[in-house]
């Protein structure tokens, strides 16, 4: 079982301090949530509450996830990092591919692209986008983003996306892994072609069904290679647990420790003592 830092609604001003604390006490990565904007009014509810409202309050802070992560990496040896999740029809592919190929080659490849559809219309529409199309411009334009990763001259003819011959520099020396987000047969079709699946707050009994169903839709699909499903487990405490969810398919699991500890409203302080202790208690006997 890896382990990742949720930096969701953090202030900024910890985030260097948070990464470099989780570097070198061994946790595997860094996820890194994605808004642009958080509106006032929404006709969309949130889809993942039972009443629709939100999670966050309206002063918690949206960085731009590869500004984020590009300074990040800057400040770590061996931390990874992930969207959790990147809405990417949200965007330009062409912008998308630069600032996570940039990303890439700034950390020495250690980042990877968590990607979801989007629930939040009003967004797509401030910025352009079409919302009843996000999930065929995801896939065709992680086809293009792929294509712009690789060196050298790329054209690409698709339905929405089209590029003459071109270059796009710099680019990354590895591939860069895409873990797709969402709960839908959809969804999982679609992480069953990528590189793993980016989930949410679950139990484990819930978390381990969908790590189930993922592994049946793989099958179905005839994919190979390595798989990550990725969750916050809410039930989860000691390493007899996490252990218990990893045997059940779960290879990484989201947290913010200090909650174990002090509670979710902790100090830097607090968070870096939390971080440490849960290191000592579950991060470093589940890596033996």
């Amino acid at each position: 079982m890896r382990f990742a830092i949720s930096t969701a609604f953090l202030p900024v001003s910890e985030l260097a301090a948070i990464a470099r604390a989780a570097d070198e006490l061994g946790y595997d990565a860094l996820a890194v949530p994605d808004h642009v904007v958080d509106l006032e009014t929404l006709r969309t509810p949130y889809p993942y509450t039972p009443d629709g409202s939100r999670r966050w309050g309206f002063d918690a802070e949206w960085p731009d996830p590869w500004v984020l992560i590009g300074s990040l990496a800057a400040v770590t040896e061996r931390l990874r990092f992930f969207t959790s999740v990147y809405v990417p029809a949200m965007r330009s592919p062409f912008q998308v591919a630069k600032s996570v190929g940039t990303a890439a080659v700034l950390s020495g490849n250690r980042v990877a692209l968590g990607v979801g559809i989007g629930w939040c219309e009003e967004e797509f529409e401030l910025l352009e986008q079409g919302f009843r199309t996000r999930g065929r411009r995801t896939d065709e334009g992680l086809a293009l983003v792929k294509e712009l990763w690789q060196p050298g001259w790329t054209e690409f003819a698709g339905e929405h996306y089209s590029a003459p011959r071109l270059v796009m520099e710099p680019t990354p020396t590895a591939p860069v892994p895409v873990y797709v987000g969402g709960l839908s047969e959809v969804a999982f079709r679609r992480a069953a072609r990528h590189d793993g699946w980016v989930g949410d707050m679950y139990r484990t009994d819930e978390a381990i069904g969908w790590a189930t169903r993922l592994r049946e839709v793989r099958e179905e699909a005839r994919a190979a290679g390595d798989f990550r499903v990725i969750v916050a487990l809410t039930d989860a405490l000691v390493p007899e647990q996490f252990a218990r969810a990893e045997e059940g398919g779960v290879t990484d699991c989201m947290t913010m420790p200090w909650a174990y500890y002090t509670g979710l409203d902790a100090t830097l302080e607090q968070k870096l003592d939390g971080m440490a202790r849960f290191a000592e208690d579950v991060v470093r006997p589940m890596a033996r």
